[in-house]
């Protein structure tokens, strides 16, 4: 590995990766990828484009057009993007959305590391969720790529939504079990669960006083509770299990190991994980500072 330099100097030679997003401005990565393409000693510069639902056509022309390296995929255009693309990995292909765009020769493909990432920053707490009960908070697009990795690891899943139809229509696809978000229906399962994942937005910055309905006495003591919020980063959610003796895991590690799996697509070395790290957290501090 290069030794890394604080300043890098843009030249013809600069490679361009980035991630489309509308808004996207609150982005973590391009701190976190900026800092980890310098740690590899890269020519490479990541930025964050803020792309209208409208525009995103002109934008993945663009891509083609500019041979970008690699993009990064965030809300709205994760399932939008995907008649756009030559070619789709199983994992995107089964989850119905992508999050990352690399070439494969003159093919631009769409991949999805949300699942792999979710599963890592678990293994990297010590947790192995292989045939667990696991119960699944939301419906939407995380607990998409949550259910896709906890059904690979062979789960007995419950998804609860506020919107039941929504828990049904996901269940149907994993194999799981849909259930009502509410204390009265959650409380018989509760005793029987290994592990809780929070994919909802409850607890996130403004709201923080906001939490998924859980009887956290009731949880086995063996159990863990995973947050995908990291703003903050320490949720009323994780509090409440923390209180209760409950392993958690906040919503960074996810972050970051998607991150690095995307980067290694594009530059076919391994992540510096610790860099990556750092640099989400020191803007994660700073942003709270400024606020």
């Amino acid at each position: 590995m290069h030794e890394p330099s604080p300043h890098r100097q843009l030249d013809a030679h600069t490679q361009l990766a980035g991630v489309l997003g509308y808004p996207v401005r609150h982005s973590l990565s391009p701190a976190m990828h900026n800092a980890a393409l310098r740690a590899l000693g890269l020519n490479w510069v990541y930025l964050a484009f803020e792309v209208p639902p409208e525009t995103l056509p002109q934008a993945i022309a663009g891509m083609r057009g500019l041979r970008i390296q690699g993009l990064n995929l965030t809300i709205p255009h994760k399932e939008a993007v995907i008649p756009l693309l030559d070619h789709l990995t199983d994992a995107a292909q089964q989850m119905g959305a992508v999050n990352t765009l690399f070439w494969e020769g003159e093919r631009l493909v769409g991949d999805n590391t949300d699942a792999e990432g979710f599963l890592r920053a678990l293994h990297e707490a010590g947790i192995e969720p292989a045939g667990q009960t696991v119960l699944i908070l939301g419906a939407g697009g995380a607990a998409r790529a949550v259910a896709y990795a906890l059904h690979k690891q062979e789960c007995r899943l419950w998804i609860a939504n506020r919107t039941p139809e929504r828990a049904a229509v996901l269940a149907q696809a994993f194999q799981a079990t849909p259930i009502a978000m509410t204390p009265d229906a959650l409380r018989p399962l509760i005793p029987q669960l290994d592990g809780i994942v929070n994919c909802t937005s409850l607890g996130m910055t403004p709201n923080t006083d906001s939490s998924p309905p859980m009887d956290w006495e009731a949880l086995p003591d063996t159990a863990w509770a995973c947050d995908l919020v990291y703003r903050p980063l320490h949720t009323r959610f994780l509090q409440d299990a923390q209180k209760r003796g409950i392993r958690t895991i906040d919503g960074l590690g996810m972050l970051i190991h998607q991150g690095a799996l995307a980067l290694e697509r594009w530059t076919g070395q391994p992540a510096p994980m610790a860099v990556m790290r750092q640099a989400a957290m020191q803007a994660l501090v700073s942003e709270g500072k400024n606020q």
